[in-house]
């Protein structure tokens, strides 16, 4: 089974995100801020990680860049969950390595199988 990790401070979206992922098959681990995030991905060591954009601690992106210094998580894919895409935030994902981006608010008909292409 393939295990997800999502970091949403939003309840709403994290259940959302969670509930269909586990339809889709995923084991799915939840944090609502990035730093209990970070222990989660170091722990479990999941197939892929779901993280919102802005969180309560720190932005994603700054998660992100945690994740990949760490040689436990450096290979893990991140899909970033954000509703404000602007030109920068595009650049700040841009230069995380195996990372992409999903647009709020989601499409949950498509929502499992968009994260799962992300998955090596």
């Amino acid at each position: 089974m393939k295990k997800a990790l999502v970091v949403d401070d939003n309840t709403n979206n994290l259940t959302l995100e969670k509930d269909l992922l586990e339809i889709a098959g995923f084991e799915v681990f939840t944090s609502e801020n990035a730093t209990d995030g970070i222990a989660i991905a170091q722990k479990e060591k999941p197939d892929i990680i779901v993280l919102d954009v802005r969180l309560p601690d720190m932005r994603g992106t700054e998660a992100a860049s945690v994740l990949r210094q760490d040689k436990q998580t450096s290979d893990i894919p991140i899909v970033f969950v954000t509703a404000s895409v602007m030109a920068g935030g595009i650049e700040e994902i841009k230069n995380i390595t195996n990372s992409g981006f999903i647009g709020k608010p989601i499409n949950t008909r498509t929502f499992a199988k968009e994260i799962s292409q992300f998955i090596k």
